[in-house]
């Protein structure tokens, strides 16, 4: 219990430091003190007339009046774009968004000399040379103290870094996330450690000059590696192929593990470099110093997508094997969506800049956007592996319970995938700041992408709701003929000849009502929808009360079998899957719709029937059914020998264990019938579950021939008996005689058929 609380606290402790890192990662320069703030580029005075503009120029410094030119430069750069509207956006998404390119190209000079003044500025602040020694003296010093801080924590705490041997076969899904969540949690407390101890130790002995480059290297160059570090390790897990997450080789794993910390450390090293030359007298304006570093970056990430897309399309792809051909096609088109994304977020950038919008990019967007974009997919394929490790196990057996869990499995996977768009829809509108306040105070194109992004929360609440649905009215379904034994697919439902057993009443109202459900819930979700964007759903109301109106006027026979299917289904008088007789129609009832049924008859046609043409229902699998056969014997037959004989079979059938369970009375003799010109009619009769009985009546038939044939008994048959003339009295028969009492037979014995009539029930 114990150590279950520790885990707990330590994948709480973990999640808020992801969310600071995540959340705020422009305050992580904080964590060992404050740096000192870059200069804002100074207010014009109001009115602007030359005695003010000499004053203002008279007490600014330098790096004042730099910042102060290069606000005003954008400003009439700004100015000079198109009007507002349709050709202002296009100017910046393409002349703007090139400009913002082709400009730091042009200032590459500028780039040089601008970080030669800030390293040069720099110098000059920690006294030169001596100084820049005791910079070093003092980071190998708090380094080397934080570094023995964490070497002892590490110590304590060896045990939860080491994952032990495992079976990949019966290893569980959460054995894998505690073991792992509890490396990385000591993972992160041991950067936590080495940090807090650095500013600790640097709080007391460095100069105030040289603290913040300290802080510098420390957190972005040294934290920030390793925290992306101890994450790959979480979900590649290169040395322990049995903990991976993702499907992944292990040369890859490594790989991405390797890729990571160096794209963690070129992240790190764009932070310090950009705070470091703005803290020392350049603005980042004029060297354009987060346009290379940017680039850098996206060319990295370019790289690796495309040097190892077959190891993407393989960890997209998934340790499942049951995947559609759709997900087979996205994973194959991983890699190269990513690349498209890593370029068109750069070419977005550029947008930005070309606006002149730079404290947008303040706190990084486009690389929180770009990152929950690429992970997105890989955390389909996380919620495709959760789903089938916590999918409850199949219930009942057979064709229906198979296709029940498998739609389970399905629905759970969309419900996610809506889970997942609804949180990258959100978080990327949280990126950019599309907040209420700055909808309302934006542009027509913003708060039309904004009204977009609620259409798109609108709907995916609306799809959750129609999944929700569906799930829960087809699990019910799924039991309910599970249960009842009823498969629609099975070769012998109707019993083969008719009067198979149906579904239960459930089942056969489930369909309508989930039919109903999914359509309420489209026509709702997407009138709120349009609505929400500015469409004006009164007239599309008011259209649709006008065509009701004129179907219930224009269409008197279509309401007429929508009621009568109505009270049809309250009176319970059929069900799906059972053998009914409407009139002369006969068949099983295949489908049921809001107007009409299907019938299939035993030969195969389908027959639609509208409710309201029904006049009456004959149902023959209802409860139970009573088999009646015939069997004509001899007159001189000893009608008790039949009745043991029939007896004993009628005990022997329910020994078996195929029909054991489906007997409600046994067979057993009904006596003599009735005694016609061929001989004695004895019936005998069973009673049985819908649909059992054909089956059984086959068995019966085989068994009483069998027991006919060992007692040495002989069913009667239909004869015609022609008396001759004597042969004695010398009277001779020609062939045209014999000929003519042969067809005179024939024709009595045909004339004894048609007067038989059909078989007596």
């Amino acid at each position: 219990m114990a150590n279950q609380k520790h885990r707990s606290f330590a994948a709480i402790l973990l999640l808020m430091i992801s969310l600071v890192f995540w959340a705020h990662p422009s305050q992580a320069q904080l964590s060992l003190g404050s740096t000192t703030p870059v200069e804002a580029a100074p207010t014009l005075p109001d009115p602007l007339t030359p005695e003010a503009a000499n004053a203002l120029i008279s007490r600014l410094s330098d790096t004042q009046v730099r910042a102060l030119l290069l606000a005003q430069l954008n400003t009439q750069a700004v100015e000079s774009a198109p009007e507002s509207g349709s050709s202002d956006f296009l100017y910046h998404v393409t002349r703007g968004a090139l400009q913002s390119v082709i400009t730091p190209i042009e200032r590459i000079p500028e780039l040089f000399t601008g970080q030669a003044r800030a390293f040069s500025n720099f110098y000059a602040s920690i006294d030169g040379g001596s100084g820049l020694l005791r910079l070093l003296g003092y980071a190998i010093m708090i380094f080397a103290v934080a570094a023995l801080a964490e070497a002892i924590f590490r110590r304590l705490t060896r045990n939860w870094r080491i994952l032990p041997p495992a079976d990949p076969d019966n290893i569980t899904l959460r054995e894998t996330l505690q073991l792992l969540a509890q490396r990385l949690t000591t993972q992160v407390i041991a950067v936590v450690v080495f940090v807090l101890m650095a500013r600790a130790v640097a709080g007391l002995i460095v100069p105030e000059n040289l603290y913040p480059t300290i802080q510098l290297i420390g957190v972005y160059l040294i934290g920030f590696p390793r925290l992306m570090l101890a994450f790959a390790f979480f979900f590649f897990a290169p040395m322990n192929p049995e903990y991976r997450l993702l499907n992944l080789s292990t040369p890859a794993a490594r790989a991405f593990c390797f890729h990571q910390f160096w794209l963690a450390m070129l992240l790190g090293f764009s932070g310090a470099i950009q705070i470091f030359t703005a803290n020392n007298g350049v603005p980042l304006g004029e060297t354009r110093l987060g346009f290379w570093l940017n680039l850098s970056m996206h060319i990295y990430l370019v790289v690796i997508f495309w040097r190892y897309r077959a190891d993407g399309v393989t960890m997209m792809r998934g340790a499942d094997p049951d995947v559609t051909p759709a997900e087979e096609r996205a994973a194959q088109l991983y890699p190269y969506a990513n690349i498209f994304i890593i370029i068109s977020v750069w070419w977005i950038i550029n947008i930005v800049v070309s606006y002149g919008n730079f404290e947008l990019l303040s706190s990084a967007p486009h690389y929180k956007t770009m990152i929950l974009l690429m992970f997105a997919p890989a955390m389909d394929t996380t919620i495709r592996a959760l789903v089938r490790h916590l999918t409850p196990a199949m219930s009942g057996e057979g064709p229906v319970a198979e296709r029940a869990y498998y739609a389970t499995k399905r629905s759970y996977i969309r419900i996610g995938r809506v889970v997942i768009f609804a949180i990258v829809v959100l978080s990327i509108a949280k990126f950019w700041g599309m907040t209420a306040t700055s909808i309302a105070a934006a542009g027509v194109g913003a708060q039309f992408a904004a009204h977009i992004i609620e259409f798109l929360i609108i709907m995916s609440i609306g799809y959750l709701l129609y999944e929700a649905v569906s799930l829960y009215i087809n699990r019910q379904l799924a039991a309910e003929q599970t249960a009842a034994g009823y498969d629609p697919d099975n070769e012998e439902v109707g019993g083969g000849d008719g009067g198979g057993a149906g579904g239960s009443r459930l089942s056969t109202v489930l369909p309508l009502i989930l039919l109903v459900a999914r359509s309420f819930i489209v026509v709702l979700f997407l009138l709120l929808g349009l609505s929400n964007i500015g469409v004006d759903t009164t007239p599309l109301l008011a259209g649709a009360s006008i065509v009701g109106l004129a179907i219930g006027f224009g269409a008197q026979k279509l309401v007429t079998d929508v009621v009568s299917g109505v009270f049809f289904l309250v009176d319970d008088a059929f069900r799906v899957g059972e053998y009914v007789t409407v009139e002369d129609t006969m068949g099983t009832v295949e489908k049921i719709s809001i107007r009409s049924m299907q019938l299939r008859h035993h030969k195969g046609p389908v027959h639609t029937i509208p409710y309201g043409e029904i006049p009456k229902i004959t149902n023959f699998s209802r409860d139970w059914v009573i088999m009646k056969l015939r069997f004509t014997v001899p007159f001189d037959t000893d009608p008790n020998k039949v009745k043991k004989i029939f007896k004993r079979i009628g005990q022997e059938m329910l020994e078996v264990e195929e029909f054991k369970d489906d007997f409600l009375q046994p067979f057993k003799s009904q006596g003599v019938l009735e005694i016609d010109d061929v001989g004695m009619v004895i019936r005998g009769k069973f009673m049985t579950k819908p649909g059992k009985q054909f089956m059984i009546r086959k068995e019966i038939f085989n068994r009483v021939n069998a027991e006919f044939a060992a007692a040495g008994l002989e069913f009667a048959r239909r004869e015609v008996r022609v008396a001759l003339p004597s042969m004695e009295s010398g009277h001779d028969l020609s062939e045209e005689d014999k000929a003519a009492i042969s067809a005179a037979a024939t024709q009595a014995a045909q004339q004894q058929v048609e007067d038989a009539g059909p078989e007596k029930k």
